[in-house]
């Protein structure tokens, strides 16, 4: 199933080295460069809490650290593609937080860690922000996003930008995730032929492939988790709201967050609370505002599991006999560990896939008009403009696939629209209140589970994606929390299971996650290898 079919029906269930323009400006580089052995780093799997203990003890500076996953992407990235620009400011800002740690200050946990973000969040600095197309190159923001102001007031060290699925995997239904006219094509670390999945489809091989410490995608329908599962990391798709929304370039406000991709579950819950906050200038919420956490490590427990009672969504699996087999083992995880596994039928899961596009389709239209135009280092000035762009650079811009959703969209009205109005009462009514919240009550459960993805296809730019299968739309269309954990391996490929619950269950999904997590351990650092032929 290709990536934006899986969007419109849901059918499962149901994206002073350093340099600027980092990926998009590399040539392509020999094929015997992908036979090289990336797979030892100094850094590799390394956690928050032990580049902390590092730089507390003196043994390394934050600088230092940064060179050092800078040596990192000079070496491997020009082979995977994952980073589309580097920040040219790092070193520096590293070397001023190392002052502050020396005279005393530590902000927090984030201290001096390097992250990398999605090419689709604003950067007040010398960073552009264009969703991976060239329409956008020059489009250098006045200000921060929301979150990224809060990324530079816990210490973290803004790395760079990641490739991506352009404009997030919603400009065309025959797409090849990772890909962008700007960046080119992400690969996947554990077999460099094979799709990193999308649309954050840079973080999740820069996270997996150790290029950083920690990174951020994300989300409309399953672009944090698909990209996360695929790459053999952790995912967390929070709840609507919990995540300002302001400063990143949208597809639709009332399904769109960023979210943690790391490579353990405590460091993205370290993550999800250092930037978690109600915005009051963020955009309409209509799940209103829950309780909200600035350190959400405080609920990881390795004996989570006892007692409680998850759900198993049966038709979210029989796409794939192995992943089937890696499921069970989880159930039998689950049972050893004092959970109690109940089987069911998710009644609404076909349902809400029509409706959800239509809202898709409008609020993309509404949405990044808006953001346009109040970007003016930004060229288009709405989404007109953009088609314009990508008709008349269609060598460069469409040498695969083309640009049907965004010509869709335009033929919409505005969000007054009766269509629009009934899609989104739909949508989020099966998705939510008739939807997760109707399963966990019928069968008095504590969280539902479901395989996050299929094995990662062959990266094909004649066909397209071809999906597996996956379990990111409820979640997605209800605008709830879900939580994806390494699960197992099919052939080498990584699979990852999904934790979801209502909204604001961020506390109870990471406890369930990380004594996953901890009785499993099944996240291993990727080999690189160059096909599986």
């Amino acid at each position: 199933m290709k990536r934006r079919n899986f969007f419109k029906t849901a059918a499962l269930s149901s994206s002073v080295i350093a340099v600027s323009g980092f990926a998009g400006c590399q040539p392509e580089r020999q094929a015997k460069e992908t036979e090289r052995n990336f797979t030892f780093f100094d850094f590799n799997e390394i956690t928050i809490d032990d580049l902390q203990k590092k730089m507390a003890s003196g043994e390394l500076t934050s600088m230092e650290i940064c060179q050092k996953y800078l040596d990192r992407i000079n070496e491997v990235d020009p082979v995977l593609k994952s980073i589309i620009e580097l920040n040219p400011d790092a070193l520096e800002i590293a070397t001023l937080l190392d002052e502050e740690r020396k005279n005393g200050t530590v902000r927090g946990p984030l201290h001096g860690i390097p992250i990398v973000i999605k090419d689709n969040i604003d950067t007040a600095d010398k960073m552009q922000t264009t969703a991976g197309s060239l329409a956008l190159e020059g489009n250098i923001a006045e200000k921060d996003a929301f979150i990224v102001k809060k990324l530079r007031e816990a210490g973290a060290v803004l790395l760079g930008k990641t490739n991506l699925s352009e404009w997030a995997n919603f400009r065309s239904s025959n797409s090849s995730s990772g890909w962008s006219g700007r960046g080119g094509q992400v690969r996947n670390p554990f077999c460099l032929d094979r799709s990193p999945c999308g649309s954050s489809s840079g973080t999740g091989a820069a996270v997996s492939g150790n290029l950083c410490a920690i990174g951020i995608g994300t989300e409309t329908n399953g672009s944090i988790v698909c990209p996360s599962g695929i790459n053999g990391i952790v995912g967390i798709k929070p709840t609507l709201g919990m995540w300002s929304r302001n400063g990143i370039i949208p597809i639709a406000h009332s399904q769109d967050t960023a979210g943690p991709m790391t490579r353990t579950v405590k460091d993205a819950a370290t993550l999800l609370g250092a930037l978690a906050e109600f915005d009051p200038e963020d955009a309409e919420n209509h799940l209103g505002k829950g309780e909200i956490f600035s350190d959400y490590t405080q609920f990881l427990d390795k004996n989570g599991l006892q007692g409680a009672r998850i759900g198993v969504a049966t038709n979210m699996m029989g796409f794939n006999k192995d992943v089937d087999e890696i499921i069970k083992q989880v159930y039998r995880t689950l049972q050893e560990n004092g959970t109690e596994v109940v089987e069911f039928e998710f009644e609404n899961s076909r349902k809400t896939g029509r409706p959800s596009y239509q809202v898709l389709l409008y609020e993309f239209k509404a949405d990044l008009n808006k953001y346009l135009q109040g970007h003016s280092n930004a060229k288009p000035k709405n989404l007109a403009d953009l088609i314009k762009f990508n008709s008349e650079n269609a060598a460069k811009e469409m040498p695969w696939f083309e640009q049907e959703i965004f010509e869709e969209a335009e033929k919409k009205g505005d969000l007054n629209e009766k269509e629009y109005l009934d899609a989104l009462e739909e949508s989020k009514r099966l998705a939510g209140k008739e939807g997760i919240d109707a399963v966990l009550k019928k069968y008095n459960l504590d969280a539902i589970i479901a395989p996050t993805n299929g094995p990662s296809w062959t990266i094909d730019w004649v066909n397209g994606d071809h999906f597996g299968g996956g379990s990111s739309s409820p979640a997605a269309i209800s605008g709830y929390p879900n939580i994806t954990v390494p699960a197992g391996y099919v052939h080498g490929l990584p699979i990852g299971v999904s934790f979801f619950a209502e909204a604001w269950s961020e506390p109870k999904l990471l406890k369930l996650a990380y004594a996953f997590e901890q009785a499993t351990k099944h996240r291993k650092a990727p080999e690189f290898v160059k096909s599986l032929t």
